[in-house]
């Protein structure tokens, strides 16, 4: 009797040192570089977007932000990153903007979208000269997906002379892993 207990045991034993391991969990900041404080590392980024900030227009954190048009100038800016979300794993975009406009129209814009491996790409904001002046919070999420995926967080701002200038920037774009019941939410 003995021996048949030590048997079972060390089957048990042998059977659960085969079970594979859980996934890792759906959590943490995936974004490189978020507040964009080492330039534009871990993005691609057009000439003069990523700029230290001065006193007269501090960045929402740290010492640097991205900034787009304000040239009065016909000609536009990319500012984009790819990042991986797991298998199981939603995500949480979030990102600080605030602009500045001497425009009374919208000529001058700035759009944010994210795209995702296996859905149409998306504008989830769009932004005129009409964007408050004070840094405010926005975000957009995606849903959690049986399989690895990757999303593009992308802002484009396109500016056109004579209207008057309008200058938007962005700053702390965070993207944040969620587990599937969060990120069904």
């Amino acid at each position: 009797m003995r021996t048949l207990a030590v048997l079972a045991a060390l089957l048990l034993t042998a059977g659960s040192a085969q079970t594979p391991s859980a996934p890792a969990p759906c959590t943490g900041q995936v974004q490189v570089n978020p507040s964009f404080e080492r330039g534009p590392a871990g993005w691609t980024a057009g000439p003069r977007v990523v700029v230290l900030a001065a006193a007269d227009r501090p960045a929402h954190t740290g010492r640097a932000y991205a900034t787009f048009a304000g040239l009065d100038l016909t000609h536009s800016d990319l500012l984009r990153s790819t990042v991986t979300i797991p298998a199981g794993c939603g995500l949480d975009v979030r990102f600080s903007a605030r602009g500045s406009s001497t425009e009374t129209s919208r000529g001058d814009y700035l759009n944010m979208g994210l795209a995702v491996t296996g859905e149409p790409p998306k504008t989830r904001y769009s932004f005129a000269f009409d964007l408050p002046a004070d840094w405010h919070q926005y975000g957009a999420a995606t849903a959690a997906a049986a399989t690895e995926r990757t999303a593009t967080i992308s802002f484009f701002a396109s500016e056109t002379a004579g209207g008057g200038v309008t200058t938007f920037d962005v700053d702390d774009v965070t993207a944040t892993l969620q587990p599937a019941a969060a990120a069904n939410m």
